[in-house]
């Protein structure tokens, strides 16, 4: 027999392209060609001039690449600076930046969990949030989604630390997590309540400021938020805020801090500069809401079956995989570009298109792809 250990993947790529569950790449040109509604530029900043030049210049100051871990060469004043503004800006203590969102959940839940500890996880968290389960050597709890009383269960039946961990904004359905209910949960249990709040941040809360600080709970005891400077920021990377001491010991303890280098100085200059934008022009966490609630209106009127969104993500359930992958390429030949979920990223019989609500989208261009997302519909 030939020499060919790599054989079996041949078999795994016909299952996938069988079940019309193969991903490709699609690099973008330089100037959109297509109306945006896939990415997750919430308020419309990656773009921005004051964003794009912040980049540029914190690339001139402090060249190309962090140069190291955050702990040898890789932190610059204009990390600090990002950390400390993005503590105030949030309600937060203290904040630790990383080179992405996805490392700052394993960052949290490897640092906060351990040996003889508990994690609670809701069963529809991101991706990250599971992965940190699996790495951070803790028994973990799976309830059922936005239950806070499952979440209280599973607490109580342990006995010792315990950490609950959720999405603020679920990135498929786009539905809040019940926050007030859980950290009432977690302060009777005597247990820490860790927020993801990537879709979160630019969007809830006033001016932007969060899902937290949207029900009061931003900087609270027990209380640590991660989240993303990709979305509503425009930029790359990640956070975690919480009180001092916590991102102390992420300092000294967490692997996806201590062992990657740091965050690029241009996406840093580029975040803070989106922040402080956030900071003059409150009313883009607003507009995305409304553009948000428009679309859910418009599409459901039409007859479209829509999760009511929570922040600014729109999920339009489809009849099957197949479905949704051909009407999320119908879209974009019409024009339009939708974001398709489909297994293994959501459990068979939910498929669906997610559309990002965006800060900057005109009329005409939300009359388009309304339109357009529902004139090639599938059958039902």
């Amino acid at each position: 027999m030939p020499y060919d250990p790599f054989a079996w993947l041949d078999e795994e790529a016909r299952r996938r392209a069988d079940a019309g569950l193969v991903r490709i790449l699609r690099p973008r040109p330089a100037e959109p060609q297509l109306l945006d509604l896939a990415s997750n530029d919430y308020l419309g900043l990656s773009r921005h001039p004051a964003v794009t030049e912040a980049a540029a210049e914190a690339a001139r100051t402090w060249g190309a690449g962090a140069t190291g871990s955050r702990l040898v060469t890789g932190s610059t004043a204009l990390h600090a600076e990002l950390e400390r503004e993005l503590a105030e800006f949030c309600g937060f203590e203290s904040a630790l930046v990383l080179s992405s969102g996805y490392a700052a959940n394993l960052a949290a839940l490897t640092a906060l969990g351990g040996h003889g500890s508990l994690i609670v996880s809701d069963a529809r968290n991101h991706a990250s949030i599971v992965d940190g389960c699996r790495l951070a050597r803790a028994g973990t709890d799976v309830v059922p989604h936005a239950d806070p009383e499952a979440v209280r269960k599973a607490i109580g039946a342990h006995g010792g630390r315990a950490l609950a961990v959720t999405d603020s904004v679920f990135s498929v359905d786009g539905d809040a997590a019940p926050l007030a209910r859980l950290a009432e949960v977690c302060r009777e249990a005597d247990a820490s309540l860790l927020v993801d709040d990537a879709h979160g941040l630019g969007v809830l809360g006033e001016g932007g400021r969060g899902a937290l600080a949207a029900v009061g709970l931003a900087g609270g005891e027990g209380i640590v938020a991660t989240l993303t400077l990709s979305k509503s920021l425009g930029s790359q990377g990640g956070a975690v805020l919480g009180p001092a001491r916590v991102i102390d010991h992420l300092v000294n303890t967490a692997r996806t801090f201590i062992f990657d280098t740091g965050l690029a100085p241009a996406a840093v200059g580029a975040a803070l500069a989106a922040l402080r934008c956030l900071g003059r022009e409150p009313e883009r966490a607003g507009r995305a809401r409304a553009v948000a609630a428009e679309l859910y209106e418009r599409l459901t009127t039409a007859g479209l079956a829509a999760v009511r969104p929570d922040a600014a993500v729109v999920s339009v359930r489809a009849p099957s995989a197949g479905a949704a992958v051909r009407w999320a390429a119908d879209c974009r030949t019409a024009g339009v570009a939708v974001g398709c979920f489909r297994p293994p990223s959501v459990p068979d019989g939910v498929s669906r298109l997610r559309l990002t609500a965006r800060a900057d989208l005109t009329p005409d261009q939300i009359e388009t792809a309304v339109a357009t997302v529902v004139g090639t519909a599938p059958p039902r």
